[in-house]
């Protein structure tokens, strides 16, 4: 079942979410563009588990040594790269939930591995199935939010195609997700998403207030300040680094970046997503206090 809410219910009950849940609540729907003044922001800091990918990778860290270091980071909330999940054994994930809770610490969501620009529909189905997967594993873990990829475009094809794709995916695992609560993030991650014209077509021909963008802000080619400034109304969720170009690795204005997040009147988590050649036992909580900084300082909590 499909729910739909109009534009101002849906904020109206975006705004009492936020109160009582683990995750920020995206301000508008996909496509639905803000009626009313942006509302005061409220940035709070955040970490991906990604930033501990070599330790986790290699047994030296766990998940739930992952949460005590994000309580010892003194972070709002964690965002759950699911690659290192043990299982999705659900007495597995409530664990993983109470160990959170015992700890004061909030999911500000999870993060999954999909290529949604699938041109055989077979395909397509697969993704789905995927998505549906880590929707009830979502569920079971407290959380309400999914990060998402678009994928790669496939060779020969136009946005447009691709844009298309992405949509019809998205939208029938959205379906399934706003029942549970349970919002899906497209990352603004390359391929088919290396645009935010691209996203924005998306986000719209799925028309869900349960799909939105996961603005990781590193990964434009292009002006990253005026892309991240269009995409800000669609943001459900954020990655931080402080650079930008995959390739180039091109330093990030940060302090403006903040502005941007906290003049959309964004409200959601700003988590740290690193991914630099120092070891992340000094240069994670050398990102999470420049977003600490930050938050406080353009944050109205």
């Amino acid at each position: 079942m499909k729910i739909v809410l109009p534009r101002r219910s849906f904020l109206r009950a975006a705004g009492l979410a936020a109160a009582g849940s683990l995750v920020s609540v995206p301000r508008a729907g996909a496509g639905q563009a803000q009626e009313t003044a942006n509302p005061r922001p409220r940035l709070l800091t955040g970490c991906c588990a990604y930033s501990y990918r070599q330790y986790l990778q290699s047994g030296v860290m766990t998940m739930e040594d992952f949460f005590l270091k994000a309580v010892e980071l003194g972070i709002d909330g964690v965002d759950l790269t699911v690659y290192w999940l043990k299982s999705t054994d659900p007495a597995y994930l409530v664990n993983l939930r109470h160990l959170a809770f015992k700890h004061a610490l909030s999911f500000s969501g999870t993060a999954i591995k999909t290529a949604m620009c699938q041109p055989d529909p077979d395909q397509r189905a697969v993704e789905i199935a995927n998505i549906k997967k880590w929707v009830d594993a979502t569920e079971l873990l407290g959380a309400s939010h999914i990060r998402v990829f678009g994928g790669t475009l496939p060779p020969g094809a136009t946005d447009a195609q691709g844009v298309e794709w992405c949509a019809e995916t998205m939208k029938q695992a959205c379906d399934y997700a706003a029942p549970k609560g349970i919002t899906l993030g497209i990352e603004s991650h390359g391929g088919i998403t290396l645009k935010a014209a691209n996203i924005l077509d998306i986000l719209r021909r799925v028309d869900s207030p349960y799909a939105g963008c996961n603005l990781d802000i590193s990964h434009f080619q292009g002006d990253p300040y005026s892309e991240v400034a269009a995409l800000v109304p669609y943001a459900t969720h954020s990655h931080v680094r402080d650079w930008y170009d995959d390739n180039k690795h091109l330093p990030l204005d940060l302090d403006r970046i903040w502005q941007i997040f906290a003049n959309g009147g964004y409200q959601g988590f700003m988590s740290v997503e690193y991914a630099e050649d120092e070891e992340p036992s000094t240069g994670v909580p050398k990102l999470v206090e420049k977003v600490k900084t930050l938050c406080k300082k353009y944050s109205s909590v």
